[in-house]
């Protein structure tokens, strides 16, 4: 957890849900809607967050009880980014495996 997410988590249960776009746009968070995209699915891995609608991301029962501090995050899954983000970093579909390195298929 790092200052953004608690913020973000707390931002969603007073307002309701947000997307990164609407949180980057409000007063008091001085990051880039990228950066909060990222936290937002770092949030969901954790099991906090919930999409609810294409960029929308809602609290989840645990993401409540850790507000209330009734849920340690460290009983949460433990993020990677692989784990995370193993859609950005997938490979293309139109390359083969070739030993350690990759070409592409033609």
């Amino acid at each position: 957890m790092v200052q953004v997410d608690e913020r973000v988590m707390e931002w969603i249960r007073e307002n309701g849900f947000a997307s990164p776009g609407i949180l980057a746009r409000e007063r008091g968070f001085n990051v880039s809607a990228g950066h909060i995209r990222d936290r937002c699915k770092w949030l969901q891995y954790a099991g906090l967050l919930s999409p609810i609608s294409g960029d929308l991301y809602d609290l989840t029962s645990e993401g409540i009880l850790y507000l209330k501090g009734e849920l340690d995050a460290r009983h949460c899954p433990r993020p990677t980014p692989s784990k995370v983000f193993e859609d950005r970093y997938a490979t293309p579909p139109n390359w083969i495996e070739a030993g350690v390195k990759f070409r592409i298929r033609l």
